[in-house]
Order: structure tokens, then sequence, then C-alpha cells
């Protein structure tokens, strides 16, 4: 039986960092997704548009945030923090008044992909790591992640009633007035941190990168969240004109669908991850959910002109997608090593706007040369090969990073100090940054002993 000590709670600067670097995010992330429920609904307003330059439209963002978001990190630990996000949400400012401005596709376009140039989500979880003890790292990232599920599901509610108010140039307007409401909480919320330097969970390290690229593991798991935003982005390309043209239900309504659906879908995608976490069965949900997400798309394919048929079929898509979107980064999480964590999550949100440029770009290119039934079949094709790769994947160790200060500790001290830790139950994996001070360990919490941990970390810092 193992014995565990209660941990301290998080301390109100540390709640305050966490909450308030979630709201910058999230504020973000509302912007580049409400006209996602929308934008195809307005091929009209835009010279030279046609539906490949629509999907490009919509996905134009991914791309630039795709190339930068690893940079503005490293910018971040040179610059400082709060810069690299400032100049990171000006940029997207500007890009949402060009955007809103626009009179041409290709100006859209360029706004998009402005907007994404902002690409300040490395930074924002370095700063967050300054401003957090390790113990309550995860908590913070943890918060962070939950508001951008959040902003996902609101904008495909309020993507419709604000074009309907607002228009889709207001929606842009709009955008730009949140962003600017970020730079006001990064300057009177965010706390500033006492030290900044690299934090190897929660941000990129150059020195890793091949290693990261080299797993084949995570290799899997960054084409898997390229391929679910590469559905999902295509999906929207005609999903809206679906509904307004093929099933007669005013852009305005449109959240009539989405809201109910998406509620539906978190309440039956819960317990899929409970149990997947107790009962240690993630592969196989996993595996099933993307199932879920190709059977989807394929009933949309064919049963797109009817109401019940698309709703039941969008409700299917959810719960895959939810599912998905929550265990990815778990796995992510349980398959890197302990000290390249920051990395490996780096590379895999890269992966993740890849996917939402790669969606809009062939979607819309689809859907003009093809048909919307087209556009839902190739999202099945690339959910059955999605699910030829995830088959082969390794059922991951259930163990998570946790990180034990060990300021002082020496080159020398190093093999004492890893043969110290691992020899504590539930300690897998152990490895020491000297230029750190930060020992960091994967850990099966379900057997973990506290007690003997934190009494070989005070041992190894009283020796040291």
């Amino acid at each position: 039986m193992t014995t565990r000590s209660a941990p301290l709670a998080m301390t109100p600067l540390e709640r305050r960092a966490a909450v308030s670097l979630a709201t910058i995010f999230s504020l973000r992330m509302l912007g580049l997704f409400m006209i996602l429920p929308v934008f195809a609904l307005h091929a009209d307003d835009y010279r030279g548009a046609t539906p490949s330059l629509m999907g490009l439209a919509i996905g134009a963002y991914g791309m630039t945030q795709a190339l930068l978001q690893i940079p503005f990190g490293l910018l971040s630990d040179r610059f400082g923090r709060k810069r690299v996000i400032a100049a990171g949400l000006l940029l997207f400012v500007a890009g949402s008044v060009l955007a809103a401005l626009a009179d041409s596709i290709w100006m859209v376009i360029a706004g998009r992909a402005l907007q994404g140039a902002g690409a300040i989500a490395a930074a924002v979880m370095a700063l967050a790591a300054d401003l957090t003890r390790e113990e309550h790292r995860t908590k913070a990232m943890a918060i962070i992640g939950m508001s951008i599920g959040l902003s996902f599901s609101l904008s495909l509610v309020l993507g419709p009633v604000l074009d309907a108010w607002l228009g889709i140039a207001g929606i842009f307007w709009l955008t730009a007035l949140l962003a600017l409401g970020g730079l006001g909480v990064l300057a009177v919320l965010v706390p500033d941190p006492v030290t900044s330097r690299v934090h190897r969970d929660a941000e990129p390290v150059p020195a890793q990168f091949l290693r990261v690229l080299r797993d084949p593991q995570l290799l899997r798991l960054d084409l898997g969240i390229l391929t679910l935003h590469m559905i999902l982005t295509a999906s929207f390309v005609v999903l809206p004109l679906v509904l307004r043209d093929e099933l007669g239900l005013a852009s305005d309504r449109h959240w009539w669908l989405y809201l109910p659906v998406l509620l539906a879908s978190v309440l039956v995608m819960v317990p899929f991850i409970i149990h997947a976490e107790r009962k240690r069965r993630v592969k196989p949900v996993f595996l099933g959910a993307i199932v879920a997400l190709l059977v989807a798309e394929l009933g949309l394919a064919e049963f797109h002109q009817s109401l019940v048929g698309v709703v039941l079929f969008l409700f299917v898509f959810y719960v895959g997608f939810n599912i998905l979107e929550a265990t990815l980064p778990s796995l992510i999480s349980k398959t890197a090593p302990p000290d390249s964590k920051g990395t490996a999550m780096g590379f895999y949100s890269s992966a993740q706007f890849l996917g939402a440029f790669l969606g809009g770009l062939l979607g819309g290119l689809i859907h003009q040369h093809f048909s919307t039934t087209a556009v839902f079949a190739a999202c099945a094709l690339a959910g059955v090969l999605w699910l030829l790769v995830a088959v082969s994947m390794r059922s991951p160790r259930y163990l998570e990073t946790r990180l034990l200060a060990v300021p002082g500790v020496s080159r020398a001290d190093v093999p004492a100090l890893i043969r110290k830790l691992t020899a504590v139950q539930g300690v897998a994996e152990v490895v020491v940054v000297v230029e750190e001070g930060v020992a960091y360990l994967k850990v099966d919490r379900h057997a973990l002993d506290e007690v003997a941990l934190e009494a070989a970390a005070a041992a190894c810092a009283g020796a040291v």
C-alpha cells in the first residue's frame, strides 16, 4: 500500500497566471474559429471567389501558424515572453482588420494568413511554465487546454448568430477587438515572471528536434492530429452550404443544430474518456473514435440531403472528434520521453494547424472540381488511412510526467540521484537536467509512493 501526502494548492498568483493566459488563448482561438461555420456562405461577397479559394481562406491561418509557432516560442526565450505574445496579438489584429476590409478573396486569404502569423501558442505555454511551480504546471496547462476546447464549441454557436447581426466583415472586426482585449489582459492581469528559462516539459528545445521527429510512435500521433483537423476543416468547407442550400435551414438558425449536437456529444464522450483512463483501455477507445469519425463522414456523404441524417451523423462525428481531441494530447504526454514533452507537443501542435490548412485547401479543391459528396467521401478515406496507421501503434504506457526541483545538483551527483529516484515505487524513468536544476520523471500515478518520492527528493537536496 502506498502513502500519499496532500499536495499544496496553487497559489493565487499561479491561479491568476493560468486563468489570464487561458483567457488570452481563448480570445484568440475564438476569433480564428468563429468564421468556420459561416464563411463558406459568403462567396458572393468577395471578388474572385471560387470554392477552392474559399476553402483556402478558411484554412490559410493554419500554414503560417504551423510554420511560426515553434520559432515564436524560441524567440520568447531571447526577447521575453510578454513581448513576443504582444507582437503576436498585434499581428492577429492586423490580419483581422485586413480581412474585415477585404473586398476580394485574396485579401481575405492574406488576412487569414497574417492572423496565423501571430503564432503565440508556444510562448504562452512557456510563460505559463515560468509562472507556475513544477508540481502545478500540469494544472495550468490543463486550464489553458480546456479554454481552447470551450472556444471551439462557442465559435460554432456564436458564429451563425454574429453573422446574422454583424455580417462576415463584422465578425472579423470583432476578432480584432477580442485580440485587443487579449493585449489588455496581458498588460493588466498576467503576472511578470521573476525569471524566464527553458522548460522542457512546456516548450520546444532545438537539440531535441531530431530525436522527436525520429520517434515513430510520436509521428503516428502527429499524423493523427493532422488528419483530424484536416477532416474537420474540409467538412466545414461544405457543411454550411449543405445546411442552407440542400436542407433549407437559414444561416442564422444553424446554431439550432450545432448547439444540441455539441452538448449531446460531450455527454456521450465523457464516459468513454473516463473508461479509457480508469480501465486502461485508451487504445481501443482511440481506435473506436477514429471508426466513428469515418462512419460519420460516410453517412454525411450518403445522407447529407436529409436533416435527420445530417443531425445523426454530425452527432457521431462530434462524439469521435471530442474523444480524439481529448485523447491525442494525453497520448503525446504518455509517449514522449520525460524531458521532451514540450518539444513533442510543439510538433504535435504544428501538425494540427497544418491539418487545418490542408483541410481548407483540399476541401475547397474537391468541392470545386467534384461535389459535396466527394468532400465527405474524401474525409472518410482519410479516416480509413489514419485507422490503418493507428492500428499498429503500441498500447500506451499509463505514465505521466512529474517534475522535481533539484537545485544545486552537480553532474557528479546525477547517477546517485537517478538511482535513488528510480528506486521509488511508481517511478519508471528519470532524466536530470543539471543546467535547469530539474529532474523529469515518468510515473505511474496510481502506484506512486508520494511520501517516498518526497523523502528521496529531500535527501538528494540535503546531500547537495
